[in-house]
């Protein structure tokens, strides 16, 4: 007997988005299914970032059809479906207030509010610490953002984004700006969130190969406003299909974790 079938997290049906003479995004037909994660790799320019304004109700197509968690744009409420989306971003750290509590923003996320505006019980704030707890950041609880390090304010917005228990959360670069040390471990939480029974569909951006983790099983290739290629990371994460969407040569190799290195190469050694 046939499962039941899954049923639509977002689905672009020729999507295009133009702004005065330049075109964005060109014909973008892409779906992801429920409990799928799909990471987006592009060199910059390639329109990752507006691809994810439009999935999250921030910018709207100029052709095409978008549906995002059951709803059509034109026929549904944004702020409602924003609820329902976990967003982590470092473009998001301009927004936040600087003088609140870690807890408080971690908090604001089940608003999808900049701030603390609405009434919450206590019962809602113990809940927001207890989910930045289960990050292992139970540390910074009591602390005002601005004296976080970078890694540590990434860590309050992954908290912040799974307040709302989302059904698609998207990981906009959220390595971007960190060391070494604190990329491996943010990483490792995220290989965390995707682990658990109740993960939403992850959907992660990235300029570097190495941070899609292996539970990235889905790879979009981004490049130009254009879908260069859609599918299984190991059918497009080869030298090959690599050397082809950057167009010049590279080294590619994968680690014991399987996750995937990228090195650019000289034309002297490329043959």
């Amino acid at each position: 007997m046939k499962g039941a079938q899954r049923m639509n997290i977002l689905s672009f049906e020729n999507v295009s988005l133009i702004k005065g003479e330049r075109q964005i995004l060109n014909k973008i037909s892409w779906t992801i299914k429920e409990k799928e994660n799909w990471a987006v790799l592009g060199l910059n320019g390639a329109g990752k970032t507006t691809l994810l304004k439009m999935i999250h109700g921030d910018v709207w197509p100029t052709e095409g059809t978008l549906e995002v968690l059951g709803g059509v744009f034109g026929h549904t409420n944004i702020p409602a479906l924003k609820r329902r989306i976990g967003w982590v971003s470092t473009a998001l750290q301009d927004w936040l207030h600087p003088g609140d509590l870690v807890e408080e923003i971690v908090l604001s996320g089940k608003f999808a509010s900049i701030g603390l505006y609405e009434s919450y019980a206590p019962v809602e704030m113990e809940e927001a610490k207890a989910r930045l707890t289960k990050l292992g950041g139970a540390k910074l609880i009591g602390k005002p953002y601005r004296v976080l390090s970078q890694g540590e304010r990434q860590l309050v917005l992954i908290a912040r984004a799974l307040m709302a228990r989302p059904e698609l959360l998207i990981l906009d670069e959220p390595c971007n700006g960190l060391d070494l040390f604190a990329r491996e471990a943010l990483l490792a939480k995220i290989s965390e969130i995707a682990a658990a029974p109740t993960s939403p569909a992850l959907l992660l951006v990235s300029h570097y190969t190495e941070e899609l983790l292996p539970c990235f099983d889905n790879v979009l290739l981004l490049k130009k406003g254009r879908i260069y290629a859609s599918g299984k990371r190991q059918e497009l994460l080869n030298q090959e299909t690599l050397t082809h969407f950057y167009g010049a040569p590279l080294e590619v190799r994968t680690d014991d974790k399987k996750r995937v290195l990228v090195y650019p190469r000289s034309e002297a050694n490329a043959n």
